[in-house]
């Protein structure tokens, strides 16, 4: 049975802590830690030997994931795993995420961030707009495609999405979690980069990208997608903008294509559900022109 230190003021856990399996005792405190109680080199160096000794061993993933949930939801997620890999748990449930450490990632200022670093800081700015489960598993995730990426190639992430898919399946179906966290997550992988590219001289592209992504079809799995993006943009620091800038513009986008009269007929419209070629043209040209008035607007501002 792990023995925390319970007689330390600093230590405010339930009782009912030290009754856990020890694995599942460490993993706890981690979520504590991440819903404010505080700890310290000591209680660490504890967690650690209770790891090396096996305290993990035969726990079932899905009991791991409701500890890992618990702190990933909690107001300072960062805190929790941060605290895990410090104790070397992280790399024995999460290893895909604990290699991310010491990987480059292409930033404007500085030139580059450490991607487990950086992950730290986009668990943070999930945390400030109390975004739901999904937004902060895709988040968790949406990178470990980049932990092996050839070195020649650093601090890009040459084909990072083919290696990053199948990696974030094999963790949904590890821990069981939901298929919403999943299929966010994939989502994010695939477009979190292409929405910050997104760009007014490339009107056909972001017609393209919505149709992609559901904009029109599943607004509220959009608006999670431009969750995930924000806190991305925003974890690289230093961006002082109220708003997401590249949300600000597919909003525009959005709003113009709503305005239009797509009058497609349905036996047009192919079988699954995707918009027409004939659609995407005048959905494109609407965004050409919603955006040339908003470059305008900003000139003579």
């Amino acid at each position: 049975m792990i023995q925390f230190p319970m007689d330390r003021k600093f230590l405010p856990f339930p009782t009912d802590l030290v009754q856990m399996h020890p694995g599942l005792g460490i993993l706890r405190f981690a979520a504590l830690l991440a819903e404010g109680s505080e700890s310290d080199d000591d209680t660490l160096d504890l967690m650690f030997e209770q790891m090396e000794i096996g305290a993990l061993d035969n726990i079932a993933p899905h009991e791991i994931w409701l500890e890992l949930e618990r702190g990933l939801m909690a107001p300072a997620p960062a805190i929790m795993i941060k605290a895990l890999r410090e104790c070397g748990v992280l790399e024995i449930v999460l290893p895909e995420i604990a290699s991310l450490w010491g990987v480059p990632q292409i930033a404007d200022d500085p030139g580059e961030v450490d991607l487990g670093e950086h992950l730290l800081n986009q668990l943070s700015e999930a945390a400030k707009i109390k975004a739901p489960l999904p937004v902060r598993f895709a988040l968790l995730t949406m990178n470990v495609g980049k932990s092996d990426s050839p070195r020649e190639h650093l601090p890009s992430h040459y084909r990072h999405i083919e290696r990053g898919a199948p990696r974030i399946r094999a963790i949904a179906e590890r821990f069981r979690v939901p298929d919403a966290c999943r299929d966010l997550a994939l989502l994010a992988l695939h477009e979190c980069e292409r929405v910050h590219r997104t760009s007014k001289m490339r009107a056909g592209p972001v017609a393209d990208m919505l149709e992609r992504v559901g904009a029109f079809r599943d607004p509220a799995q959009f608006a999670l997608l431009m969750s995930v993006c924000s806190c991305d943009y925003y974890a690289y620091g230093g961006r002082t903008e109220p708003t997401y800038p590249k949300a600000a513009l597919l909003d525009i986008a959005l709003k113009a294509c709503a305005q239009m009269d797509d009058g497609a007929p349905e036996d047009r419209a192919p079988a699954d559900g995707t918009a027409s070629e004939e659609v995407q043209e005048a959905r494109a040209t609407a965004i050409a022109r919603a955006f040339r008035s908003e470059r305008w607007s900003d000139e003579t501002a």
